[in-house]
């Protein structure tokens, strides 16, 4: 008997990022692990035109401080009333993260921990609890 691998419930994901390498090596990475990745944006404006085009998204992983003026809060708010999961990526979550994403997850990290934060967020939209956190990672919607 095969037993298939579970679909990720958060498969479709836009990742926020103005740092190149790290918007390189996340997108690669993610897409190695299943995931579609729909874009790979540097700047908030264009994130936020992308989601409210209505572009099919389970998951945007956005950077706060991005260059070109723009936050990565106004992306999380924009995501949040669109319905998306986010998951915050910084090396200081703001406070309003909170209201705003499902989760923060403390720069630098490991791919390993990256991929661990978006499992959770999944497990909790599944409605189930997540075991165990990877280090660094601070979830705020829990099951």
């Amino acid at each position: 008997m095969m037993f298939a691998r579970k679909a990720p419930v958060l498969r479709r994901i836009l990742i926020v990022e103005d740092e190149p390498l790290i918007a390189f090596d996340t997108e690669h990475f993610l897409e190695d692990e299943g995931f579609q990745i729909v874009a790979t944006i540097d700047r908030a404006d264009a994130a936020e035109a992308l989601i409210e085009d209505g572009v099919p998204l389970d998951l945007v992983i956005v950077d706060v401080a991005l260059a070109g003026g723009g936050s990565g809060v106004d992306v999380a708010r924009a995501a949040f009333d669109a319905g998306i999961r986010v998951l915050f990526v910084t090396g200081a979550c703001p406070p309003e993260a909170r209201l705003l994403a499902d989760g923060c997850l403390a720069k630098p990290y490991s791919q390993r921990h990256l991929l661990a934060a978006i499992k959770a967020i999944g497990q909790v939209a599944e409605g189930e609890r997540p075991r165990k956190l990877p280090s660094g990672f601070s979830l705020y919607r829990a099951a």
